[in-house]
């Protein structure tokens, strides 16, 4: 999975997940019907292996992925200095894990992504399920990342 290019700014494993588990958002493409790419924004957690994602079971992104299963997901940060430019690509198919829409019913492989999805953005809290959602595992077969601040270096 290792890059070809931007070695000399690319992040270390360590750092890759650091960087991934801090961030809170992520920006995830999808192929739309005529070919198109759709892009939005979601939450994410990242387990060490995979990026889980907590769809709307209704949307253009969860049509497209039952149509394609194609996925590239940049999550990045910086601001306006060049220096501080980060961020992560992953690429791969999607997977839809559990039970759609998921309303709560025990799935063992969902345990820890919603306990790191629930730590992540409702400060330890219980996961929530509203029954208009869906999990999505992209278990990335290409991942791309960049430091810019390592040119510093």
């Amino acid at each position: 999975m290792g890059q070809r290019r931007g070695t000399a700014i690319a992040m270390t494993g360590e750092e890759r997940d650091v960087f991934l588990r801090e961030q809170p958002i992520c920006r995830v493409a999808t192929v739309g019907p005529t070919g198109h790419p759709h892009a939005s924004a979601l939450w994410f957690a990242w387990d060490g292996a995979s990026l889980w994602l907590n769809s709307l079971v209704r949307s253009r992104r969860w049509a497209d992925l039952d149509r394609d299963p194609r996925l590239s997901v940049i999550v990045d940060d910086g601001g306006t200095d060049f220096l501080r430019l980060r961020g992560v690509e992953l690429l791969g198919n999607a997977q839809i894990v559990g039970e759609v829409p998921r309303k709560g019913d025990p799935v063992e492989d969902l345990t820890a992504p919603e306990r790191l999805f629930a730590d992540k953005y409702a400060g330890g809290g219980e996961f929530r399920y509203d029954g208009k959602h869906g999990w999505l595992r992209l278990t990335p077969e290409k991942i791309v990342s960049w430091d810019f601040g390592k040119l510093r270096r």
